[in-house]
């Protein structure tokens, strides 16, 4: 499930400033609210406290209170502000209820659950609140007549809801307004503060598009640094300095390579003319007319062979040498059908013994390459299938058109495999499935690397898929050089 949360730094920082803020602005309206709501209200307890019983008590005596109630000779109980309520209860029964309007009181008809809540009122001169079906909210307060009876006098709570809600608008609009401008000018801050490390971001970004496998590498110019003091300069100055460290690696490495390319180049060359001595001399040996003693005979024949596979192998790594020097190859039109055809023959040939089966389309498959290096791959191809499966084995060679611009050749057997352990270093020079294979006059580990790096001079690649019982080398190759 994706995360609801921004993913960029920059988004999250001004996330959580905003956040923050919204809190902020949200816990200072609650207590705004709060504060203004008791304020008001403790304000209409002090009115009620002042007012006290008079309007619910002239209830009882037509809107006059008689002369010995409170002092105040016929004094009117009704000069109240309009919305004042009063009742009269006796015994716990509403026995008078009336509110006072601009002409004057005005008798309220209350339900049963009205007299209830306010027989549930405690008499005890404190304000309390009452919702009354006919009246809404009211601030109400019950004191004890002078009868036996209790007076209750409430004053409606309307105006301070009004002004709560109208704070709580006012509240909403002037903090959505503050989140909003926080919003954007926070986001324009970060994005401002965060430049360096953006600018790190995008280096990094391009290193990370670099061909670093090998060769020589080109690093792209620093990232900006900032104030060492702070946490983006701090990254900046580190991130440069690991960029120096590491192209001061590939330097080195580049070096080295060149270094061993050179030597691997120049002691091929050299190597070939006293291998071929050797060789010449052996089999000049072996063409002598007189007798030769049998033990003789033998070593000089080992020596011819030995003499020929070394020469092979010179020859091999002279290819591998060029090739990493980048040499051009020919860009020549090559029958790659007519290829495989007598690759297949000379294979069928060597290898009687196993079983060789052909997958040609029926058009020709035609490519732009270098026709010996080609008819290489696939020498080396059907050749390390033959070496290294026994007698019986079927191998399987497929060529057809992956794509309109690439053309694929597979090499499949069935024998026992390739181990998972050699897999994934088959194309590496000198690799070997089984170090006995030298012993037993096997290769030297070069015919698939020279695969590998023949496909890759002609902008293909080349790939093993193997399991127990099944192998198969896919070559792809462009249907032109680039």
């Amino acid at each position: 499930m994706r995360s609801p949360l921004p993913r960029t730094l920059r988004a999250r920082l001004t996330f959580g400033l905003v956040v923050l803020l919204a809190v902020s602005c949200a816990a200072v309206g609650v207590a705004a609210v709060v504060e203004l709501g008791g304020f008001l209200t403790s304000r209409l307890d002090e009115q009620l406290a002042e007012v006290g019983p008079r309007f619910p008590a002239s209830l009882e005596h037509g809107g006059r209170l008689p002369d010995d109630h409170d002092g105040d000779e016929g004094g009117d109980t009704r000069r109240q502000a309009t919305g004042t309520f009063g009742a009269r209860l006796l015994d716990g029964t509403v026995t008078q209820a009336a509110v006072v309007r601009s002409t004057g009181p005005l008798n309220v008809a209350l339900t049963a659950t009205d007299e209830k809540r306010l027989a549930a009122v405690p008499v005890d001169g404190r304000g309390h609140t009452v919702d009354l079906s006919s009246l809404d909210d009211y601030r109400v307060m019950a004191r004890a007549g002078v009868d036996g009876d209790v007076l209750v006098t409430g004053l409606p709570l309307e105006p301070v809801e009004a002004a709560v809600h109208r704070l709580e608008v006012v509240a909403g609009i002037v903090f959505g307004a503050a989140l909003a401008v926080t919003g954007v000018t926070g986001a324009l801050w970060v994005r401002w503060s965060l430049r360096p490390l953006s600018r790190v971001a995008a280096t990094a970004t391009r290193v990370s598009e670099l061909p670093l496998a090998s060769g020589e590498v080109a690093l792209p110019a620093r990232a900006p640094e900032s104030d060492p003091r702070s946490e983006v300069g701090r990254v900046a100055g580190a991130f440069n300095r690991m960029l120096g460290h590491v192209e001061d690696a590939l330097v080195k490495r580049h070096a080295g390579e060149e270094r061993l390319r050179t030597f691997a180049a120049d002691a091929s060359h050299e190597l070939r003319t006293p291998v071929a001595s050797v060789r010449g001399h052996a089999e000049l040996a072996l063409l002598h007319p007189g007798p030769v003693p049998p033990e003789v005979s033998r070593a000089l024949e080992r020596i011819a062979a030995e003499s020929s596979r070394m020469g092979a192998m010179v020859d091999d790594l002279l290819l591998l040498a060029r090739l990493d020097a980048g040499r051009p190859l020919e860009a020549l039109p090559v029958d790659l059908t007519r290829v495989v055809l007598d690759a297949v023959t000379d294979a069928r040939a060597a290898g009687p013994a196993h079983r060789w089966e052909l997958d040609l389309p029926e058009d020709p498959v035609t490519v732009t390459g270098d026709e010996h290096r080609l008819q290489q791959v696939v020498a080396n191809l059907l050749a390390n299938a033959r070496s290294h499966t026994p007698v019986g084995t079927r191998v399987t060679v497929t060529l057809e058109e992956a794509d309109s611009t690439t053309v694929a050749l597979r090499v499949h057997d069935d024998g026992p495999g390739v181990p998972e352990d050699i897999q994934p270093r088959v194309f590496e020079r000198f690799a070997r499935a089984d170090r006995r294979t030298k012993d037993a006059g096997g290769g030297a580990g070069l015919g698939l690397s020279i695969v590998a790096a023949v496909a890759q001079a002609h902008g293909g690649s080349v790939s093993l898929h193997g399991e127990p019982g099944s192998t198969t080398f896919t070559v792809r190759l462009p249907r032109s050089l680039a």
